[in-house]
């Protein structure tokens, strides 16, 4: 076979990649330069107005990206943590192991908006079992959904719970794929077991543990559905994040050249962002 022919092969992915990456990015980059909206249904080209706008006259976008960033940052890092606990956990002889492991990934395997739907349930501020057993205890209600400051701690709570066990598993295949040499070494010279996870196990898992970060920020930053059933943004903008906002300018108020806009800001923060924080991880986690 001629060797060019061998690149008639790359047709169909590039295909699929123009169709489903490249196409709708120049789209909605030319959708960001028109007017279009529910009054105005063509696509009328007004250059860079809705930019304008949204740095000079849109605070609410600004305040949905920063509460975005606290709360997937905060989940990403409590998903960090425990998700490597229970991996840690799992990943030593211990009686049960397999049924752990299952126990552990149940949250993931479950519909994200039914298990929002049920969350929710549990955090009625009247009917709720949460509550009711808080009363119990002699502990006053808690306005779970109805506090500003309460409700982003929730949103938190049922990520937290619903997205862990990815975590947990990215990172027991990754302690599961680390070679015994080292920690033989550490166990000759009698380090304890402190000592091997700080100088061993964790410098081992640097690179796994920042692909791990670095894919549940992508996730995180795409919040979405759990605010939606949760929550619906409130109490007021308190939980509100900017693919809800997105959404309520593009699918509620049919703004779509803003949303458009919108959109393709986020995109290219979102990928400003990430490429330093992988960086920053990087320089902190390998040592060379």
């Amino acid at each position: 076979m001629n060797f060019k022919h061998k690149y008639i092969f790359l047709f169909p992915g590039l295909f699929v990649l123009i169709g489903i990456l490249i196409f709708p990015i120049i789209f909605t980059i030319r959708l960001s330069l028109s007017g279009w909206n529910s009054y105005t249904p063509e696509m009328n080209f007004i250059g860079i107005t809705n930019y304008i706008r949204l740095f000079t006259d849109d605070p609410r976008f600004w305040e949905s990206f920063f509460r975005l960033s606290f709360l997937s940052v905060t989940t990403v890092i409590l998903q960090y943590i425990i998700g490597f606990a229970l991996a840690l956990i799992v990943w030593r002889e211990i009686k049960f192991k397999r049924f752990f492991r299952v126990i552990f990934l149940i949250p993931m395997m479950t519909t994200p908006v039914i298990m929002t739907v049920i969350w929710r349930t549990f955090f009625h501020e009247s009917l709720g079992p949460v509550n009711d057993l808080l009363g119990n205890l002699g502990v006053e209600p808690i306005l779970w959904l109805s506090d500003p400051v309460i409700a982003k701690f929730t949103v938190i709570i049922v990520e937290v719970w619903q997205w862990t066990p990815f975590m947990f598993l990215l990172l027991l295949a990754g302690l599961l794929s680390l070679p015994k040499e080292p920690f033989l070494a550490a166990a000759i010279d009698g380090a304890s077991s402190f000592r091997k996870f700080v100088y061993v196990t964790f410098p081992l898992m640097a690179p796994i543990s920042i692909g791990a970060i670095i894919i549940r920020l992508i996730e995180a930053s795409k919040i979405m559905d759990t605010v939606f059933v949760l929550t619906s943004g409130g109490p007021g903008t308190a939980t509100e994040t900017s693919s809800f906002y997105i959404y309520i300018k593009g699918l509620r108020e049919f703004q779509m050249g803003y949303a458009a806009t919108l959109s393709f800001t986020y995109l290219v923060i979102m990928i400003i962002s990430l490429t330093i924080i992988a960086k920053v991880l990087t320089k902190l986690m390998i040592k060379e």
